[in-house]
């Protein structure tokens, strides 16, 4: 079943046109045709049931037939991830983390990184086709890029981790976090984390962590991460 998203169909609608885009796929390429049921969010935790009223190519009518909430999560995942060199790295990540169930994603920008700028509009389009790939009515949050000092000085609540490659006293991630609670993580660049931006990490509150025995990529460490957290709220 293919899910469509639309961020402006309220809960409340009883029926909907889509755009010219969505209307074209869903008649000339998917040969949708009046009577057939479709499945809409609005990325907010609805899902809806569409029976189409008018096959047009140009401007396709539908009738809400059913309206479902989904059941809030418990917990909040953040993850703020420098961005990687390559950008279809950090798009890998933004894919697969939407699929596991985060909730926000923060971009940020640390004294080693490399790439300072991101495509904002790419990657959430990339956030909506990975929630819709994998049948999910929440869109992740995806937050303007900002420098990691500025981050860290902002106030978070929950737990708040910070994952580097230098030596000192760490604890695995899957031995730090609680169920049901908020969480942010900090991941680093390909250079990790300069040691006065841990150290600031630490003043703020952020506890070091370990994501295991290998060193691993950016975008790699930000899907463990994810992972975990959703493992042990499993």
């Amino acid at each position: 079943m293919q899910l469509f998203y639309d961020p402006s169909l309220d809960h409340s609608a009883t029926q909907f046109v889509f755009s010219a885009e969505e209307s074209k796929h869903i008649v000339r390429v998917l040969r949708k045709k009046e009577g057939d049921v479709l499945l809409i969010t609005n990325g907010k935790g609805y899902l809806f049931e569409a029976e189409i009223l008018k096959a047009d190519p140009k401007k396709c009518k539908a009738r809400i037939i059913s309206t479902k909430k989904s059941i809030p999560k418990r917990y909040h995942v953040h993850l703020a991830v420098a961005p990687t060199k390559m950008n279809d790295r950090y798009e890998w990540f933004l894919e697969k983390a939407t699929e596991i169930g985060v909730d926000e994603i923060t971009p940020i920008i640390c004294d080693n990184s490399e790439r300072k700028t991101l495509k904002l509009e790419r990657m959430e389009r990339m956030l909506q086709s990975a929630m819709k790939q994998s049948l999910q009515t929440i869109l992740p949050k995806l937050n303007p890029v900002t420098p990691l000092k500025t981050f860290v000085e902002e106030p978070h609540t929950g737990l708040k981790f910070i994952g580097h490659c230098d030596n000192g006293d760490k604890m695995e991630l899957k031995r730090r976090v609680i169920a049901d609670m908020d969480i942010i993580i900090l991941i680093g660049p390909e250079g990790d984390f300069s040691k006065e931006e841990i150290d600031l990490a630490r003043e703020k509150g952020f506890i070091p962590i370990s994501l295991g025995n290998t060193r691993l990529r950016t975008e790699t460490a930000a899907v463990v991460a994810c992972t975990t957290v959703a493992i042990i709220n499993g």
